[in-house]
């Protein structure tokens, strides 16, 4: 008989995130499928409701506009640091920053532009406001 997947299942599948050009990003068919355990925060909540209903063995592709994956570009996400509030080491435009919130929990941030006063940093998800292509292979459903 076979499996149907549900919210709450224990699912092993290969899967790709990609561009919408195709450019993958992260892909499990070349190599060791994943098992996911739905529900548990393993995967974004959007792509966890469209492989429920599927079926073991089903194979499917999906296109998701921004907003039902890593959400739009938001301008207000984008903030100048001055220089004083970041870390003493070499900050080098395009790398990623982690910050300290002050109740201790931590972020990261983009470095799109750097000069001797402040640092302009994008808060938003790197996928942010793109179209993102998510395939999938279930093998088992349990």
């Amino acid at each position: 008989m076979t499996q149907t997947v549900q919210p709450d299942s224990l699912v092993t599948l290969h899967y790709r995130i990609a561009l919408e050009n195709g450019q993958p990003l992260i892909s499990t068919f070349e190599g060791t499928p994943a098992t996911l355990q739905l529900g548990a925060g393993e995967l974004l909540p959007s792509l966890e409701r469209l492989l429920a209903g599927l079926n073991e063995g089903c194979e499917q592709l999906f296109v998701l506009e921004p907003e039902q994956a890593f959400g739009a570009h938001r301008a207000e996400l984008i903030e100048r640091v001055r220089r004083e509030h970041m870390p003493e080491e070499e900050i080098e435009p395009l790398s990623i920053m982690e910050f300290h919130a002050p109740d201790g929990s931590r972020y990261s941030g983009l470095v799109r532009e750097i000069d001797a006063e402040s640092a302009l940093i994008d808060f938003n998800h790197p996928l942010a406001g793109k179209r993102i292509r998510f395939e999938v292979r279930i093998i088992g459903v349990m």
